[in-house]
């Protein structure tokens, strides 16, 4: 399938991401009495990725996260010529869902986007309080875990059609364990798209939001690649029935 098609189609997905975890986030989290609060962001993120991933899964993988993609190309699961068109269709995909929501989120008298706008962020801007190491770490493993989870939802021995599941509810497990630490990220895209609205202090902080996630992927890809050659080997003292 030619390259064009598919970053459209990561383009499609991860504006589809944005919108509504971060809309979940923006429109609906604190509205009185009937706000669907933490659980509710959380579960618009796995929604989100599950309904898109059945969608445009066939035609580019559903990446939509560039250390998703950088992940499967450390895990040998994709071409170096393609990252560079994935990336950047994530990334604007981000960005015009933001806008998107932006353009919705103005036409309430009081909105005030340095309320934070669903942008990542530690210290000061942490939900919690929570400080650049402890939100560093969360990025790494939690990312880490994400694409070890990828590999093993997508890989031939699977149950065939359960990928998008698996792989859903776990972005909603992530969320439910990192919202309060640091918005939750796992996606540089993602971060990317409400930080430039918001500027300032989100933009300042955005660099953590690329390095840790990527970090995680690769070193799952790593992982991945570790683990095949082990499956490859004989096992010697293992009985075989």
């Amino acid at each position: 399938m030619d390259i064009a098609r598919r970053a459209a189609a990561e383009f499609i997905g991860t504006f589809w991401l944005v919108l509504v975890g971060a809309g979940s986030a923006v429109l609906a989290a604190g509205v009185p009495d009937v706000g669907i609060g933490m659980l509710g962001v959380a579960i618009a993120f796995g929604v989100g990725l599950t309904t898109i991933a059945y969608v445009i899964g066939g035609i580019s993988g559903c990446h939509i996260n560039p250390a998703v993609s950088l992940g499967l190309w450390a895990g040998g699961r994709m071409k170096s010529q393609d990252i560079a068109a994935y990336v950047v269709a994530q990334v604007v995909g981000a960005i015009v869902a933001a806008l998107v929501l932006y353009a919705i989120a103005s036409g309430k008298a009081g909105f005030d986007v340095d309320q934070g706008f669903a942008a990542n962020g530690f210290g000061d801007h942490s939900p919690s309080g929570y400080n650049l190491g402890a939100a560093l770490l969360m990025e790494v493993v939690l990312t880490f875990v994400f694409l070890v989870v990828i590999f093993a939802a997508t890989s031939p021995g699977a149950p065939a059609g359960f990928a998008p599941l698996a792989i859903g509810l776990t972005l909603t497990a992530i969320h439910l364990v990192a919202i309060p630490v640091d918005n939750a990220s796992v996606n540089p895209a993602r971060s990317t798209g409400p930080a430039l609205f918001v500027g300032g202090w989100a933009l300042e902080q955005l660099w953590l939001f690329w390095v840790a996630p990527i970090l995680g992927g690769i070193l799952a890809g790593l992982f991945h690649r570790a683990m095949e050659r082990t499956e490859e080997l004989p096992q010697v003292g293992v009985a075989r029935r």
